[in-house]
């Protein structure tokens, strides 16, 4: 049975009909077609479908919409705009930290996550986080780097 949901997304308040079971990828992808968050492994192992929910990542192909009730959630599209890019987003185009792109936007959700927590964190705490990522295009020395250089700047948005 469908319900309302009013939560917070990408600094907007929204209302959004929804199963209170199904998938907050579901509702992100297919309802409200922001397409930038994936669907990987749809276990919560490939960190694809990573996005910010109160500024902590979490899988949100096992989030369901009953828990996002009155919460923050933030998806790639909402760390930056292509005028205004995130400083994460620039850094991992200025270090070529991607290649097929697929896991990326889980990357960079959990990399903002981190530096909200943590301005300046090392890098073992860098690869601590993005250890539940999975990228087959082996761009993950490249993606720390850039991590690496934001961390090194000021405290970021």
């Amino acid at each position: 049975m469908s319900e309302r949901f009013d939560l917070e997304l990408n600094g907007r308040r929204i209302a959004v009909r929804a199963d209170a079971g199904q998938s907050l990828l579901d509702v992100l992808r297919n309802t409200l077609g922001l397409r930038a968050t994936r669907m990987g492994c749809g276990q919560g192992q490939c960190g694809a479908c990573r996005v910010m929910l109160d500024g902590h990542a979490v899988a949100s192909c096992e989030t369901p919409m009953w828990a996002v009730q009155g919460k923050q959630v933030t998806t790639v599209e909402g760390l930056g705009q292509r005028a205004a890019p995130h400083p994460l987003q620039t850094a991992f185009i200025e270090a070529q930290a991607m290649q097929c792109g697929f896991c990326t936007s889980g990357i960079l959700i959990t990399a903002a996550a981190l530096l909200r927590r943590q301005p300046h964190p090392d890098r073992q705490a860098i690869v601590q986080a993005l250890d539940g990522h999975l990228c087959r295009c082996g761009a993950h020395n490249r993606v720390v780097r850039a991590i690496e250089a934001v961390a090194q700047r000021s405290p970021v948005p």
